[in-house]
């Protein structure tokens, strides 16, 4: 039998849960994940491969209603995935209303060149005590008639309920064609995303809801050492106030040293390296507002 391959777009709103089924489906920390919507800002891969192919998941960032430059960009980078990758997969939380940024999002899952043969929809957090998947069943009848029942998948994410089952159909609907990456590839990230990411993702969730979508994140330098078996770090998180410094900062600088600890701790699990993290905070004066920073994000995908 011939093998599969194809790119796979995940799309959905804010907190959906696309981040935590790659990584469920990949086995491997892929996708930062956090509480927080829109923590997803580029067009994260994670790479499944099994003996009937590879499918190679692009995480793309929450779709939201929103005029804001970064938000406009994010915006851009999930359409583009719509438009490069052969199949979609449209993840739905059912334990949510479903609004009108679900109804936008099936709307351009309506347009997308994958519509309707090559889409399926799984319906996540179908655990949640909240979860009313019969009335997502009800919305997608109308919004997108186009997909059929046996395409709707029930999932959850987070525990893994029906994801084995929701790898197969997909690798059913890819066409045949080699394998994109290795077969031992898991990510196409480079070392320094994959840090700068880290660092975000424990910052994120270590400062809560005050400052996360004021966070950037730069690895100003790597330096490998000890004869290759110890990487030195310097990195820098950059907020737009000098006034948030001083929180990211924290109390004698006890903020910052636990989002480096915790960070360094996750980077010695991933690399095989021993990660030595040399980590700072900055001020980079309303950084979502310029352009050559959104474009050095946009550019990361």
């Amino acid at each position: 039998m011939a093998e599969k391959a194809a790119f796979v777009a995940v799309v959905g709103r804010p907190s959906a849960g696309k981040s935590t089924l790659i990584n469920t489906l990949c086995g491997q920390k892929v996708s930062i994940v956090s509480s927080v919507p829109q923590t997803t800002r580029n067009m994260i891969r994670g790479i499944v491969n099994r003996e009937m192919g590879q499918l190679v998941f692009v995480d793309t960032p929450g779709r939201h209603i929103s005029e804001k430059k970064l938000n406009r960009k994010l915006v851009e980078l999930a359409d583009r995935a719509l438009e490069e990758s052969e199949l979609v997969l449209y993840l739905i939380d059912a334990s949510r209303p479903m609004g009108a940024e679900e109804e936008e999002l099936a709307r351009a899952v309506q347009y997308s060149r994958a519509y309707p043969d090559r889409t399926v929809i799984a319906i996540n957090k179908v655990d949640d005590k909240r979860a009313d998947p019969a009335t997502v069943h009800t919305f997608l009848k109308e919004k997108l008639p186009g997909i059929p029942e046996e395409r709707r998948r029930e999932i959850s994410a987070k525990n893994g309920t029906g994801v084995q089952e929701l790898l197969q159909f997909l690798f059913a609907l890819a066409p045949e064609g080699p394998r994109l990456y290795p077969e031992d590839t898991y990510t196409d990230q480079d070392v320094q995303f994959r840090i700068a990411e880290i660092i975000r993702e424990k910052a994120i969730n270590n400062l809560r809801e005050e400052l996360p979508h004021s966070i950037y994140v730069d690895v100003a330098d790597t330096e490998l050492r000890n004869d290759g078996q110890r990487l030195w770090v310097r990195a820098f998180i950059l907020v737009e106030r000098e006034s948030q410094k001083g929180i990211v900062v924290g109390k004698g600088g006890e903020m910052i040293k636990t989002i480096r600890q915790s960070a360094q701790k996750e980077l010695n699990r991933i690399f095989d390296w021993k990660v030595e993290l040399d980590l700072r905070v900055k001020v980079a004066s309303d950084w979502r507002q310029n352009d050559a920073v959104l474009r050095r994000l946009i550019e990361r995908s």
